[in-house]
C-alpha cells in the first residue's frame, strides 16, 4: 500500500487517537479501578490490601446513613428538576411564540444563563453569609418586624434543604431554557401552520407537536440533570459543616463517599463501594429514561402502514 493511499484511508484515526487515549486513561480506567477497589479493604495509609468480596456493600446496605443519603439525593434532585424543566418549557414557549413578540429575548436568555457561570463554591459561601445568624437576611427580618429575634436558618431542615434546592434550580434553569429553546426553534413552522388551519389550540399544538418533537432534547436534559444531581457535593457540603447537617438532611451520596474516605483513615475500598452504587443507580435510571422516552413513532407508522397494505391487498 502506497503512503498516499494509507493517508487517505487512515488519517482520520490519527485525529481521534488523542481522544481515545484520554478517554481510556481518564475515563474508563478510573471506573475499572473504582470497581476493583470496592471489593478490597484498601486504605490510604497501608500497603497491603485484601480481597473482601461484597463486605463493603453489605455494610453499606446495613447502614441507615447510606439509605438516608440516597433518599436525600433523590429528594433534592426531584424538587430541583421539576420546577427547572417546567419553567424552562414555559419560558421557551413564550420566547419562541411569534404571536407574543417578546422583545429582548437574547438579553433575557443571557440574564437567565448568568448564574450558571458562577462557581458553586462561591455561591454556597454567599448564601451561607446571607443566612448566617448575623447575616443580612436576619438583619432585614428583625429590623422590619418580620421576626421577633434572629433565627438560625441553617439549623432548620426545611430551610436548609430548600436553599440547596433553590441554588441548584437557580444555577441550572437558564441553561435548560437555552437548550429547550434551541429544540423548539428547530421544529418546522409549517407543522404549526397546518395545525392552526385545522383549528388546533395552542395547548393542543404544544402537546401534540412540540413535546413529541422535543423528545431527543428532553432525553438529553433528563440524563445530564440526573447525572449532575446524583453527583451533588459542593453546595450542600459548603453550606453547612460538611456533613450534610442539620440532621443529615442534605447529606448526599457524594458527601457520604467523602465521609467514608475521610473519617476512616482513608478507607478507599469503602468509599469506592459508594461510588460503584452511585454509578449503577445512575446508569439504570438513565437507561430507564432512554426506554420510556424513546421515539416510538417510526415503529407505529410502520405497523399502521403494514396493516393498510395487507388490508388493501386482501380487498
Amino acid at each position: 500500500m502506497s503512503l498516499s493511499k494509507f493517508k487517505r484511508n487512515y488519517y482520520g484515526y490519527f485525529f481521534i487517537t488523542p481522544f481515545i487515549i484520554g478517554f481510556l486513561i481518564f475515563g474508563l480506567y478510573p471506573v475499572y479501578n473504582t470497581l476493583a477497589l470496592s471489593f478490597t479493604d484498601t486504605t490510604l495509609m497501608s500497603k497491603n490490601a485484601d480481597f473482601v468480596g461484597l463486605k463493603n456493600f453489605t455494610r453499606l446496605f446495613a447502614d441507615d446513613v447510606f439509605m438516608n443519603a440516597v433518599k436525600n439525593t433523590w429528594i433534592i434532585w426531584i424538587l430541583n428538576f421539576i420546577p427547572q424543566i417546567g419553567i424552562a418549557l414555559l419560558l421557551s414557549a413564550w420566547f419562541t411564540n411569534a404571536r407574543l413578540k417578546i422583545k429582548g429575548v437574547g438579553v433575557w436568555r443571557a440574564l437567565f444563563f448568568l448564574p450558571n457561570l458562577l462557581v458553586p463554591a462561591s455561591v454556597a459561601a454567599l448564601f451561607f453569609a446571607f443566612f448566617s445568624f448575623y447575616g443580612p437576611v436576619n438583619q432585614f427580618m428583625v429590623r422590619f418586624g418580620f421576626l421577633p429575634e434572629a433565627m438560625h436558618y441553617l439549623q432548620s431542615v426545611p430551610i436548609t434543604r430548600g436553599l440547596v434546592v433553590f441554588i441548584q434550580w437557580w444555577m441550572w434553569f437558564g441553561q435548560t431554557v437555552i437548550i429547550v429553546m434551541a429544540g423548539m426553534t428547530s421544529i418546522p413552522v409549517s407543522l404549526y401552520e397546518a395545525a392552526m388551519v385545522d383549528g388546533a389550540t395552542a395547548a393542543q399544538m404544544f402537546r401534540r407537536i412540540t413535546l413529541p418533537l422535543l423528545k431527543p432534547i428532553l432525553i438529553y436534559i433528563f440524563v445530564t440533570s440526573l447525572v449532575g444531581g446524583m453527583q451533588l457535593f459542593d453546595i450542600p457540603f459548603l453550606l453547612t459543616d460538611g456533613r450534610g447537617s442539620p440532621s443529615s438532611s442534605i447529606q448526599t451520596n457524594n458527601i457520604l463517599m467523602y465521609m467514608k474516605f475521610a473519617s476512616s483513615k482513608g478507607h478507599i475500598g469503602a468509599a469506592s463501594s459508594v461510588g460503584v452504587l452511585i454509578f449503577l443507580m445512575t446508569s439504570i435510571c438513565a437507561l430507564g429514561i432512554f426506554y420510556f422516552l424513546r421515539d416510538k413513532d417510526n415503529s407505529e407508522i410502520d405497523k399502521s402502514a403494514r396493516r393498510f397494505f395487507f388490508k388493501k391487498k386482501s380487498a
